[in-house]
């Protein structure tokens, strides 16, 4: 099979996500072309931080060739076409008709990379991307376009305006969508009957307890019990107050937080408790020693429309490293974790549980969350993805 990925989320950076993991697994025994983010113009002439932004950027500039080839069986195009930025418009049917001209030209730079490529056939997979992709599925014409839903991004102030009307409307157009979260699998379901929940995965081979990994130099000053988070510091996400309020009440413990801070989390208290320590993101490849010595690993999440159904890989990570998790209690954590973390709302909740999960830690539960995490492997992730596209293709009689 040959594969096209659209995706929020650029392949080249120092972290994975589902799309950029996918691709690569089914890499493997496929062809596969990587398609990152097309520039807008707003971030053409703004002065971004981001360094894989800005080399796109650079590329543009210096007329370099967008598609380059990364392995035998995978290619990464990084679009050499503007696009307008169009989200201020108010009315959605406005937006549509200028998103229809951004789509148009955003798929003029896949059309010649796939001629390029020699792919005559190909699923296209769409990975949240509901505005700049919303339309390829008529432009590029695939034997499939899938949808795969793998975050509730409506709930962010970007999507808004015009997501909750289109990415419905994507849904129901798309040959099938995959989900990684059981609540998204049954949003979806009432869109389009092809849905199917196929998980999330982690990459094993990173998060490889087998290892020895030393201990990192930042965490050797650290003497009382580690407390630690890896991941975004997203205040919409990452339930601030719950934070301060567990260290307030644990002076005894330290907490340690690893991850790039939103501005609420900048300038929140958590700068001035003395037991809280953060640290700016890390490399992937750096994460898992952090975690091996953290004593206990938390998702101290809000619980809210955007949390709710959402599946936290970084839990699977977690476990992979055989570390005792403590998290919130959200419809995910209790549908697919609950035997194997413990779960959490309120303040005391989360102390008692912390205080449990340090105490009860044995190297056979740890051997279990392992083999549990196991189980949620890029390969079982892309075997369940190559199952429904087959069954969806034989369905509509489409030889894929």
């Amino acid at each position: 099979m040959n594969f096209v990925f659209v995706s929020l989320q650029r392949i080249n950076t120092d972290r994975e996500s589902t799309s950029t993991s996918l691709a690569k697994e089914l890499s493997k025994k496929h062809r596969v072309l990587y398609v990152n983010p097309p520039i807008d113009r707003r971030t053409w002439y703004s002065k971004t931080n981001d360094i894989y932004t800005q080399a796109h950027i650079q590329n543009i500039k210096n007329k370099k060739a967008g598609l380059v080839q990364v392995s035998e069986q995978l290619s990464v195009l990084s679009p050499q076409k503007v696009i307008e930025s169009i989200n201020w418009i108010p009315f959605t049917a406005v937006f549509s008709l200028f998103n229809r001209i951004n789509n148009k030209r955003f798929s003029s730079c896949i059309k010649e990379a796939i001629q390029e490529l020699g792919f005559d056939t190909f699923i296209l997979v769409n990975d949240k991307d509901m505005f700049r992709s919303f339309y390829l599925k008529e432009f590029l014409k695939p034997a499939l376009y899938v949808y795969l839903d793998r975050d509730y991004t409506i709930g962010f102030g970007y999507w808004k305006r015009h997501g909750p009307t289109l990415e419905p409307l994507l849904m129901k157009k798309s040959d099938a969508v995959v989900c990684n979260s059981l609540d998204f699998t049954k949003r979806a379901l009432t869109y389009n009957k092809n849905s199917f929940y196929i998980g999330n995965g982690a990459d094993l081979e990173v998060f490889d307890h087998t290892k020895s990994w030393e201990k990192p130099e930042e965490l050797k000053t650290f003497k009382r019990p580690i407390v630690g988070y890896v991941g975004a510091l997203n205040s919409m996400r990452i339930n601030i107050n719950l934070i301060a309020s567990i260290a307030r009440k644990r002076a005894d413990w330290d907490f340690v937080f690893i991850g790039e801070e939103d501005e609420n989390f900048i300038k929140s208290d958590l700068h001035t408790i003395s037991n809280i320590t953060f640290y700016k993101k890390k490399h992937t490849n750096l994460i898992p020693a952090y975690v091996k010595y953290f004593d206990v690993c938390i998702n101290p999440q809000l619980v809210n429309e955007i949390t709710i159904g959402n599946f936290p890989l970084k839990i699977i990570e977690y476990l992979a490293m055989g570390r005792p998790v403590v998290a919130t209690a959200t419809n995910t954590m209790k549908e697919v974790f609950s035997e194997y973390t413990y779960l959490a709302i309120t303040t005391d909740e989360y102390i008692e549980a912390i205080e449990k999960a340090m105490k009860l830690d044995t190297l056979n539960l740890q051997q279990e969350r392992i083999q549990f995490a196991h189980t949620y492997s890029w390969p079982s992730v892309a075997k369940i993805f190559l199952k429904y596209i087959n069954e969806v293709a034989k369905d509509k009689n489409i030889p894929v």
